[in-house]
């Protein structure tokens, strides 16, 4: 971030305390930071606060009569390299998807023709708003980067997703960002995602704790990048990504027709779902009555989708696996790396906390087919999710 001029963006939401932490970081490490809010953002935090702490007095109003210029939000956005709006409430981001600029923070973004960077902060049931996730959907389409908010206890007092990401962890995102210089535009990846449903009868079903997020974390990701994303997804609660082709599946043979379909065009396979091992032989077209004596359903085994991907795949093709484990976890990895072509798997253990099923979170290691090994720290699934992307950046790099 050293000698990099920053626009911070900052909307009336409880989250706006944090902006004050993300200044001072950004301050910190060498960046020269100047401070856009909306009227309703300074209830949440003063402006001597953000003045004093980014060392520039801050923007608050188109007409205001401390301004340099009498167009502030064009000479602002000519001056910086690049605006990160935090927090991005409900209302600013609706603003920034349809146009509207009538404030001081809404007309910088409008005037901005560089990187932007967006994290969102609300109400879960805002969040998961039809109209705000189209809103957040046409940001994503033409080239606005979102960090995902994460899930848990919000200032409302409801628990769900929409906390703002951590000041330190948006500041890793963007150094991500520009460190690695992604462009993944031309490449086509297929990702799978979420559970298998693997019906018993018209009304039960065996699957598992599956809920999709690391593969939707991963489509967002290299959607932003420019790739061309396939996503084939199980049944989730998750919305929509705006990927170029998405396609819903429920059991692990409708995953295995669609995965072999589309393989032959794809650059990149990411196989992120989890897969059911087992069907029941016998699916009953009408439902099994409740009776007084024992039951039993005889499994048979559904089809290895990544080891046949593994046998099917080019050279020119780059094939992603994952691995949940509860022992003996980097050798079974490494068995599971080598028995199914991988070029490397990404390993995650249900022994630790705030990994695995579920959560918003996750603490992964990669390991290549050349046997290294790299070990991350817990992190945000979307963090998480940029790391494989940048791993699988390299990686496409050396094939040239």
């Amino acid at each position: 971030m050293k000698g990099k001029k920053i626009i911070i963006g900052i909307s009336g939401g409880i989250a706006a305390y944090k902006a004050a932490y993300l200044v001072r970081i950004l301050v910190k490490k060498g960046a020269e930071v100047k401070v856009v809010v909306t009227s309703n953002a300074l209830e949440f935090v003063t402006k001597v606060t953000l003045e004093t702490l980014s060392k520039n007095k801050i923007y608050d109003n188109v007409f205001g009569e401390n301004n340099d210029y009498s167009t502030e939000h064009i000479s602002l956005t000519d001056w910086a390299d690049i605006m990160i709006v935090a927090p991005a409430t409900a209302n600013i981001i609706g603003k920034f998807a349809n146009g509207i600029a009538d404030d001081a923070l809404s007309t910088t973004f409008m005037a901005f023709n560089k990187d932007v960077f967006v994290a969102p902060s609300m109400n879960t049931k805002m969040y998961n708003h039809y109209s705000f996730q189209h809103n957040l959907n046409v940001l994503r389409h033409n080239g606005v980067h979102i960090i995902e908010p994460a899930d848990g206890f919000l200032a409302c007092g409801y628990e769900g997703k929409g906390r703002m990401e951590e000041p330190e962890s948006i500041v890793n995102f963007i150094e991500n960002y520009y460190f690695s210089k992604l462009n993944f535009n031309n490449k086509k990846i297929l990702i799978t995602a979420g559970p298998t449903v693997e019906s018993i009868d018209p009304v039960r079903y065996i699957s598992n704790y599956s809920s999709g997020k690391m593969g939707y974390a991963l489509a967002n990701q290299l959607t932003q990048f420019g790739a061309d994303v396939t996503l084939i997804s199980g049944p989730t609660s998750l919305l929509k990504p705006d990927v170029t082709n998405f396609i819903s599946v429920k059991s692990a043979e409708d995953m295995h027709l669609a995965v072999i379909d589309n393989l032959k065009t794809q650059d990149v396979i990411i196989m992120s779902a989890a897969v059911a091992d087992y069907t029941p032989k016998i699916k009953a077209t009408n439902k099994i009555k409740k009776s007084d004596n024992s039951f039993s359903i005889e499994l048979v085994k559904t089809k290895d989708i990544l080891f046949e991907v593994g046998k099917k795949k080019t050279n020119k093709q780059l094939l992603v696996g994952f691995a949940l484990e509860t022992d003996n976890e980097i050798d079974n990895a490494k068995q599971k790396l080598d028995k199914k072509n991988l070029d490397f798997i990404v390993l995650n253990s249900l022994k630790d906390d705030g990994a695995g099923f579920g959560t918003d979170t996750n603490k992964v290691t990669f390991i290549s087919k050349d046997n290294k090994i790299e070990k991350f720290e817990l992190k945000s699934k979307s963090e998480v999710a940029l790391d494989i992307v940048n791993y699988i950046y390299k990686l496409i790099k050396k094939q040239k």
